[in-house]
């Protein structure tokens, strides 16, 4: 069985912390360094966890928030597997079935 690993993006969570609220406070400050992203990219990358990212981003992020990557990318093993390998067999999701409901002939 193999182990499936999720990551958690806590760049939110650090700009928090050095009071940054805006995304939009990041686009001037990773410009300064070098990495040029629009405002809605930056948007995508603090609201979401981002698919890839270049190191130059990754770098420029941990400059501006002075923490290392282990702060920024937290993985942790996948939560569903975890509960399932704890002793407590998964419950299978019931199957929906549609029905109609129709009155008797007679009535």
């Amino acid at each position: 069985m193999t182990q499936r690993m999720t990551v958690e993006w806590n760049l939110r969570q650090l700009m928090a912390t050095r009071g940054m609220y805006q995304t939009t406070d990041l686009v001037p400050l990773l410009a300064e360094r070098g990495v040029s992203l629009s405002r809605e990219q930056v948007f995508r990358l603090v609201t979401q966890p981002p698919q890839r990212l270049s190191m130059d981003t990754l770098a420029a992020l941990c400059a501006i928030l002075e923490c290392g990557v282990e702060e920024l990318v937290t993985v942790v093993p996948n939560r569903e597997e975890k509960r399932a390998a704890g002793g407590a067999e998964a419950q299978p999701t019931p199957q929906v079935r549609r029905t109609t409901i129709r009155r008797p002939q007679g009535m």
